[in-house]
């Protein structure tokens, strides 16, 4: 069973999670090809770009807890283990760009795989939830890592005890996600904005991405320090020399993301 499919759109990816008559919720089966369809984007060199969606009226509502209280499924030590960590992970250590583009409810560790992304776009009906708390469980998928950096420590500790629902235009609002559009057009205004990120220079997108994921354990002076190392790499890619032609023969860049 295709759990997730892929689908490439000239330079991007489209992921999609595919158990719509679950709301997409995960099964190990499910978390397990999200897995694989990460990896085959990340090495795949014509991939620029990566759209994380949902099929169906959500984009995921977490956890199937069918699985999760089956005396012989795996576990809720293994589900966060060996499910939600690694995808968490990957979507942070993958050198390009990943976008979230929730088309509907983003529940439990479905909103914050979504939060782990690195930009999130939602239709204008999406709304996030961290249902945690309603069953008696501690928000995980990276949820109490990223929450209260995107919107503060009082805002994150409210919605993770309380489990209210956030709308897409109070996420927008409050700084959880970047962008609102419009429910007709909402695939196609995303994948337009994939569409030109994939046109940007890639590598120095991921180094970027690199910088940030270092800045959350590292002190000011390391940052820096760190900051003139990369931009040292940033310097020899191809993308540099063609950004800085450009620039000085006025015309558009032509970046090949190397």
């Amino acid at each position: 069973m295709n759990f997730i499919t892929s689908e490439k759109k000239d330079k991007v990816t489209v992921i999609t999670l595919n158990r719509a008559d679950k709301f997409n919720s995960f099964n190990r089966e499910m978390a397990l090809q999200l897995h694989a369809a990460l990896d085959d984007a990340e090495n795949d060199k014509e991939c620029r770009a990566i759209v994380l969606t949902g099929n169906g009226k959500a984009f995921c509502a977490g956890q199937d807890l069918a699985e999760a209280i089956d005396p012989n499924g795996p576990g809720i030590k293994k589900i966060v283990d060996e499910h939600y960590n690694p995808i968490v992970m990957r979507l942070r250590k993958i050198e390009k760009p990943i976008i979230a583009a929730v088309n509907g409810v983003a529940a439990g560790a479905g909103a914050n795989i979504a939060l782990a992304c690195d930009i999130v776009t939602a239709t204008s009906s999406a709304s996030f939830i961290q249902a945690f708390s309603k069953i008696g469980l501690i928000p995980d998928s990276g949820g109490t890592f990223f929450l209260p950096r995107l919107i503060g420590l009082q805002r994150a500790s409210a919605l993770m005890i309380t489990g209210d629902k956030v709308s897409a235009a109070d996420a927008l609002q409050m700084g959880m996600i970047y962008k609102v559009f419009d429910d007709a057009t909402f695939m196609v205004d995303t994948l337009k904005f994939a569409a030109g990120i994939a046109d940007m220079p890639t590598k120095g997108i991921g180094l970027t991405k690199r910088l940030l994921n270092e800045s959350f354990y590292n002190t000011y002076d390391k940052q820096l320090q760190f900051e003139s190392f990369i931009q040292t790499e940033a310097a020899a890619t191809f993308d540099y020399n063609e950004g800085v032609k450009a620039f000085l023969e006025k015309r558009k860049p032509e970046f090949k993301g190397e």
